[in-house]
């Protein structure tokens, strides 16, 4: 019998996969997708998220590939309007890092392969899950036909539409916002360099971010319901007419409009079954703390498998666990309502007072510090 079934094979299941494996626990991780993922998706790896991944050796990897955002500007009307260092946030990552979650993912598997080579079996879909009080059964679907394996326990992190979840009917109330954002990756033709902009604009904020490779990603916030706003030109004519900023749509090497929804589990733990990151709590994009907290998880959850496998955890573990993961998700998520507040349409006389006052925040040092450290999730 397996030691520990991991649901899903995205960012946050093949953290946890090798934190358990060099620990020396059997680990199965179960990913729907045949193929690896190859979108540039999520990009933003925070400074506590590069620390826990440190500890299975590919932090350093990682910061080598990717660019350090080591700096914020937020801009309205053409004119700076506030700036954030995150140079005190951590001594050993004062940054953000930017790299593409395809190649966040596939140094992950790497690193999960030369642990176990067989430990990740891709085109499965989990199809039923059941704790059997002694061990967990959980049914699949592959291309071979239908089968059953067994685990001492299991983890789902399948992501916003678990089938864990949902096969557990683990509530989890559904908030969906109004907003809307189109974003897209394209050549980079400014002078920003490593820098990330926020462009706080009467129309709707414009957020800009580097990538590796002279690439620079944009993200508007859509009008309205627009068929005709979900296209590269289309983003990049929001991009001209907000910022002044031009780019060439025929760069484009990613497009992808989404909704804004939020959901949080009321429990994480499930007897010998657990829910980590988009699983127990989907969060805004806005922001980028969505897969960062996913690891933490993931991070704050191991040991505490370690210990139940060894017989030497407590139940109340689970319970600190569960409280302290549920409310850091909460947090995040109250920041991510403020991200998209502040980035909403407005008047021209409340635009205006609404950036003085960001600027009139931004320009005390305490105030700046401590935005700087909720932004990189310290």
């Amino acid at each position: 019998m397996i030691d520990v079934v991991v649901v899903g094979g995205g960012p946050v299941g093949l953290y946890l996969a090798a934190l358990l494996l060099q620990s020396g626990v059997s680990v199965r991780v179960l990913e729907r997708r045949a193929e690896p993922n190859t979108h540039s998706r999520a990009i933003g790896i925070h400074p506590p998220a590069l620390e826990a991944l440190d500890g299975i050796g590919v932090a350093a990897r990682l910061v080598s590939e990717g660019v350090r955002i080591r700096r914020g500007l937020a801009i309205g009307g053409g004119v700076e309007v506030a700036e954030m260092a995150f140079d005190a946030v951590s001594g050993t990552y004062p940054f953000v890092l930017s790299v593409p979650q395809s190649r966040t993912e596939a140094v992950l598997e790497q690193r999960v392969r030369g642990l176990d080579c067989g430990a990740i079996r891709r085109g499965v879909t989990v199809t039923g899950i059941h704790d059997a009080g002694s061990a967990v059964a959980v049914d699949l679907l592959t291309s071979a036909g239908e089968s059953r394996i067994h685990a001492s326990l299991a983890v789902a992190a399948d992501g916003a539409r678990s089938t864990v979840r949902q096969r557990l009917g683990a509530p989890a109330p559904l908030k969906v916002y109004p907003d809307r954002y189109l974003m897209g990756d394209f050549a980079d033709s400014t002078e920003f360099g490593p820098d990330a902009a926020l462009f706080l604009e009467a129309a709707g904020i414009v957020e800009s971010f580097p990538l590796p490779g002279g690439v620079r990603r944009w993200v508007a916030r859509l009008p309205g319901a627009d068929p005709d706003a979900h296209t590269a030109g289309s983003l990049a004519r929001m991009v001209r007419e907000r910022t002044g900023i031009v780019i060439d749509a025929g760069t484009n090497s990613m497009l992808s409009s989404f909704g804004v929804r939020s959901r949080l589990v009321k429990r994480m733990i499930h007897g010998r079954i657990s829910l980590i990151g988009d699983a127990a709590h989907e969060i805004s994009p806005i922001g980028g703390q969505g897969m960062n907290l996913g690891w933490l998880d993931a991070s704050e959850l191991a040991p505490l498998i370690l210990g139940r496998l060894a017989r030497t955890a407590r139940e109340r573990e689970f319970g600190n666990f569960e409280s302290h993961r549920l409310q850091a998700a909460a947090k995040a998520a109250r920041q991510s309502e403020i991200n998209m507040a502040l980035g909403r349409p407005l008047p021209g006389p409340l635009w205006n007072v609404r950036n003085r006052l960001i600027a009139g925040a931004a320009g005390v040092p305490a105030i700046n510090s401590r935005v700087a450290a909720r932004f990189t999730m310290h």
